[in-house]
């Protein structure tokens, strides 16, 4: 079964973990989803030995789709990230000139319209606001100001296409501004399931490994399938920092 498929059946399940329960993670994704898999084929072996001591062999039937589900759902929150960082890219690189346009209209649109009260208080309504959101939605109101109002406009020799111009830019910029942070939430619904789906994972290899632990503590051989390759390596880095640091 493909990861999707796998994320597709336990969805459900994992979407209903108790935000109050879900972890973060504090190991790479791939290795922990790699780990999950390995101990899946290690354990298979060990079926009598592991329900002797208590451990509901569910865990493990369950092992690779879960491992699959949480893959996905990793590759999901990736790339959700990856979109909204183009996109605040894009943002950085294309504001400016955005931003200008905006001006640049405002400033021609008051000489227009000098001699019209009411045109005038529009554009001076429009020109509130100096955030992202305001610009984006200036430009818009400008090109329909614009269009509406056009005679003032040819009088002073104003370039029409920039109306079209500054509705194009708008949808433009809106789409980035989106993309670019959903309002500003802190924390994704991609990345709130990724916690999720890491933590439904997480709980039948802690159970499957703490019941291997126990049940070969004086098995070497069998007991080392049991422990984490990541955690192992980190602890002992670790360690040897610790050695090595002189003490004053």
């Amino acid at each position: 079964m493909s990861s999707t498929n796998d994320y597709n059946e336990l969805l459900p399940v994992i979407s209903a973990i108790n935000s109050a329960d879900v972890l973060t993670p504090n190991i790479p994704i791939d290795v922990f989803v790699q780990e999950a898999e390995n101990l899946y084929h290690w354990c298979k072996d060990d079926q009598q030995e592991l329900t002797k001591v208590g451990l509901d062999w569910n865990f493990v039937l369950t092992l690779p789709v879960r491992a699959g589900a949480c893959r996905e759902a990793q590759s999901l929150w990736i790339k959700e990230r990856n979109t909204r960082q183009d996109a605040e890219q894009a943002w950085k690189d294309e504001a400016p000139a955005a931003f200008d346009l905006r001006d640049q209209l405002i400033h021609d649109f008051r000489f227009a319209f000098r001699k019209f009260d009411g045109l005038l208080s529009r554009v001076d309504e429009i020109a509130q606001g100096d955030t992202n959101a305001d610009m984006v939605q200036d430009l818009n109101d400008l090109s329909v100001l614009g269009k509406a109002n056009s005679e003032p406009l040819a009088v002073i020799n104003f370039d029409m296409p920039l109306l079209d111009t500054a509705a194009d830019v708008s949808d433009r910029m809106g789409d980035l501004l989106g993309a670019t942070n959903g309002e500003r939430k802190e924390d994704s619904e991609a990345m709130l399931i990724r916690d999720k789906a890491f933590t439904y994972l997480k709980q039948a290899v802690d159970e499957i490994r703490e019941c291997g632990k126990f049940a070969f503590w004086r098995t070497p051989d069998r007991l080392k399938g049991y422990n984490s390759d990541y955690w192992k390596v980190k602890n002992a880095s670790t360690k040897e920092k610790e050695t090595t640091t002189p003490v004053n």
